[in-house]
């Protein structure tokens, strides 16, 4: 039986999808499967006669945040059941519903299932999305510092419209990893697409490619082995680097 455990102390690639008949196409270059349950068919019955091999990361994105679930308890609720599941090895939660700061978010709910996560030994990613702009360094931080408060993982992704944007999110990434948060980062949109594959040098934990480029889950994200290939061809500095 394949080892489903997921830590974060080293880069995951996961390879988006709302099918995990995908699966075993993403094997060769991808980490981790993240499935959407919320743009799935019939998602609690795939993952009950899932076989694959790699370990799933559970997202339900909420309507309120772009994803395809409109009702907000039961989203959570069915992501608290996937924790049921062995091979669901990490979920993710949005930040704001985590902290209550979008009227639309059943609270309550989602910490509960923050806490059976955390008591099954299952990471947590909290994260934020922002689709219209990239906040200014300042703001990159502390959103930052706010995402990887409420879960394992802190997760941010923002819309870059120029270079700057991406500047400033590698930026920010860089100085959120150097003081010791584990945070996934990447910059949406053509401006920001180098991001998802330089931010792992800058710390980003987490990485996420559709198998096929027709199949994206977010603007500007690289097909899933040109990810890979761009990952691992980044040499990676060290402190010894001049």
């Amino acid at each position: 039986m394949p080892d489903f455990a997921l830590s974060f102390d080293e880069f995951v690639l996961a390879a988006s999808t709302d099918s995990l008949a995908d699966e075993p196409a993403a094997r060769e270059h991808a980490d981790a499967v993240e499935f959407r349950l919320d743009l799935a068919d019939d998602p609690l019955e795939q993952l009950s006669a899932y076989d694959g091999e790699l370990p799933i990361i559970a997202t339900n994105r909420a309507a309120w945040e772009a994803g395809g679930a409109s009702d907000e308890t039961e989203r959570l609720l069915t992501v608290e059941t996937a924790l049921e599941d062995d091979a669901v090895a990490a979920i993710d939660l949005e930040c704001r519903a985590l902290d209550g700061s979008v009227a639309a978010a059943d609270t309550e709910t989602a910490q509960q299932v923050r806490t059976s996560a955390r008591e099954a030994g299952v990471p947590v990613i909290a994260s934020i999305h922002d689709f219209e702009a990239t906040p200014p360094r300042e703001k990159l931080t502390a959103l930052l510092d706010r995402a990887a408060d409420a879960g394992t993982v802190g997760k941010l992704a923002t819309t870059a419209h120029d270079r700057g944007d991406a500047l400033a999110l590698l930026s920010a990434t860089h100085e959120a990893t150097a003081a010791g948060k584990t945070v996934a980062t990447m910059g949406m949109g053509a401006a920001g697409q180098h991001t998802r594959a330089v931010a792992p040098i800058y710390g980003s934990a987490i990485g996420y490619a559709p198998v096929e480029a027709a199949e994206a889950t977010a603007p500007g994200q690289y097909p899933l082995a040109t990810l890979r290939e761009l990952v691992d061809g980044l040499a990676t500095p060290t402190n010894n680097d001049v």
